[in-house]
């Protein structure tokens, strides 16, 4: 039985998004109510872009909008809206469950590549990091792209528009862990719609040793008050997208903003197969007709969008809808038996993601969450109280500190290899401190108590690509992310790993660390580390790149070759930002909003 608080919330989310309304804004299945009625734009994907794009579209209330999206609506699910259930998600009925083509930079193996299925996308599965990205980060999308719209200065508005730092769950005072200066509050005008807020609870003693260590080696890990100001270097507390102790998603902000609207329709349950064009394919190809499936053996339906079809599918299945579509290279759709409508190379190359190695250390506390990721007893109780107040260690983060950090220049030069970050304010690495055994690979020690320092790659030089698997619509494609593939990877990795042991040694750190735990503790060689890295590292699940701007698509998002058709997600990124990407996709749907509603007008 849910209790009183739990309750209160799903009845609010279905108010938000119209389910008691006079009009029906969210459908099951395609209705003929949907099948007949005209949609100036179609969106594809209901994730961090697509909620944007429906929101900013209805905004004018003579645009009509029909959000389609393939998972379901169950999106304040117990297992999401709890912050300490996001392990569960991967797998579950709310993940696309992609796995990977084998991986040669992972020993060859295959590896899950969980993305979101449900109304929110992976903002409702993912482990609720929230980072905008960097001025350098966005500097070499304008260099790229030759628009200087992308400059941090002239993006601020847009970056503005997204989040809404709020009080953390406990209502401790914030002091000293994020910059006022740089975020807007529920008291400003022009509140931004996503809910942020750093932890809810300070975990001791960890929190306070990693803060002593910070300022004990300043030098090398500076206090940053906060990585959101552009500027990420340094050690700082982390935001999440957690509001009063409960996850924040697309569908929770955005969604439900605009869910009053009368020109905003949902249809869930519902896979677009591809994007047809809309008469003759000769010259330039007008794609504004959406098939689209509940099942593989069930009925295809088609509507036709009067001015723009925009896909939000997301890096793995925008491409692959592309692809269905006659949209990519022609050598290779024509191998699959497609006939090519548009000669487009870029699609589905370019894909870049970020690199996860969990390192662990056994530690002489008392407490830390392996004793709650162990016992059902205590997780029941830490259920009950987040039920009450969205407390308790449920309602945490996986972390409550990051660390974004600059490898020396040496690293680069000693492979004759070129520095692969956006610049001097992005990161090559990324340490994230947490109060627990992490690993992809292992299984929690039955016994003991752990630290882990997980590294990830942030500014990956590899580059993988999504490929056909077969023209099957309801097959998935073959994902490669071509993790550690290159040499400067790994010996970016090497570097993250060099420092993380750095760290653990400072003064702060005496009496707490025991050693470090398990084939962590025995790599030391550049070899081993290399090793040890291919065999324990993972995905941190920031699939970027495979439909970018500059190559796949013109500044305006439009897809290269046709009319009526643009693209706005995460693939549209020609670099993988140096932070958590749901921040820098909702930043850039927000200015993609704002080019369409422009376009929308002269039309």
């Amino acid at each position: 039985m849910p209790s009183p608080r739990f309750s209160v919330i799903q009845a609010l989310a279905a108010v938000a998004l119209g389910l008691h309304a006079a009009q029906a804004a969210l459908f099951v299945s395609p209705t003929s109510e949907v099948l007949s009625k005209s949609y100036d734009v179609i969106v594809v994907g209901a994730g961090a872009a697509g909620a944007v794009m429906a929101n900013r579209l209805t905004e004018d209330p003579d645009t009509t909008v029909l959000l389609i999206e393939a998972g379901s609506d169950d999106f304040m699910n117990l297992n999401i809206s709890v912050p300490g259930f996001a392990s569960r998600l991967t797998g579950s009925q709310f993940d696309w469950n992609f796995t990977t083509t084998p991986q040669e930079g992972l020993n060859n193996r295959a590896i899950q590549y969980p993305r979101g299925f449900v109304l929110g996308g992976s903002t409702a599965i993912n482990l609720m990091a929230f980072c905008r990205g960097t001025k350098d980060d966005f500097g070499r999308i304008a260099n790229v792209t030759g628009d200087s719209g992308w400059e941090w200065e002239n993006l601020l508005p847009f970056v503005l528009k997204v989040d809404n730092i709020t009080a953390p769950a406990d209502g401790h005072n914030t002091t000293g862990q994020y910059n006022p200066a740089v975020h807007r509050h529920a008291a400003d005008l022009g509140l931004g719609v996503v809910d942020i807020s750093v932890p809810g609870m300070f975990l001791e003693p960890i929190d306070s040793i990693a803060l002593n260590t910070s300022a004990e080696l300043p030098d090398e890990f500076p206090f940053n008050l906060d990585y959101n100001s552009g500027d990420t270097i340094g050690f700082s507390w982390a935001q999440w997208t957690i509001h009063d102790g409960v996850r924040v998603t697309s569908a929770s902000s955005y969604l439900a903003q605009a869910s009053s609207r009368t020109n905003l329709d949902i249809l869930v349950n519902t896979r677009v197969t591809k994007i047809l064009p809309v008469g003759s394919c000769a010259d330039t190809p007008d794609m504004r007709t959406v098939e689209f499936a509940q099942s593989a053996d069930g009925p295809t339906y088609n509507l036709t969008a009067s001015k723009e079809v925009i896909l939000s599918a997301g890096s793995i299945k925008t491409p692959h809808i592309l692809m269905l579509s006659g949209i990519g290279d022609a050598t290779h759709l024509s191998d699959k038996g497609i006939t090519p409508i548009v000669n487009l190379t870029a699609v589905g190359r370019n894909l870049q993601d970020h690199v996860f190695l969990p390192n662990s250390w056994n530690v002489t506390a008392n407490f830390t969450l392996d004793d709650l990721h162990r016992s059902a007893n205590l997780t029941a109780e830490q259920l009950q109280l987040w039920m009450t107040n969205g407390t308790g260690f449920l309602g945490l983060p996986p972390s409550d500190q990051f660390m974004w950090l600059r490898a020396n220049d040496s690293i680069f030069t000693d492979i004759d290899a070129e520095d692969p970050s956006a610049g001097p304010t992005s990161a090559h690495f990324e340490i994230i401190i947490s109060d627990n055994f992490v690993s992809k690979r292992v299984a929690l020690p039955s016994t003991g108590r752990f630290l882990s320092l997980i590294t990830n790659v942030i500014s990956p030089s590899s580059r993988g690509n999504i490929t056909l698997n077969t023209t099957d619509p309801f097959d998935a494609p073959l994902i490669n992310p071509a993790l550690l593939s290159t040499d400067v990877d790994r010996a970016i990795m090497r570097a993250a790993i060099a420092a993380v042991r750095r760290f653990a040694a400072a003064p702060a750190f005496a009496g707490y660390l025991v050693g470090e735990f398990g084939a962590f503790g025995a790599a030391r060689s550049a070899d081993e580390i290399d090793a040890y890295a291919a065999d324990n590292a993972d995905t941190v699940d920031h699939p970027v790149g495979t439909v970018a701007l500059g190559s796949a698509l013109e500044r305006d998002f439009r897809v290269k070759g046709t009319r009526g058709l643009r693209v706005v997600d995460a693939s549209t990124f020609p670099f993988v930002p140096s932070a958590h990407t749901q921040g820098p996709t909702y930043i850039v749907a927000e200015r993609a909003a704002s080019l369409v509603k422009a376009g929308l007008r002269r039309a």
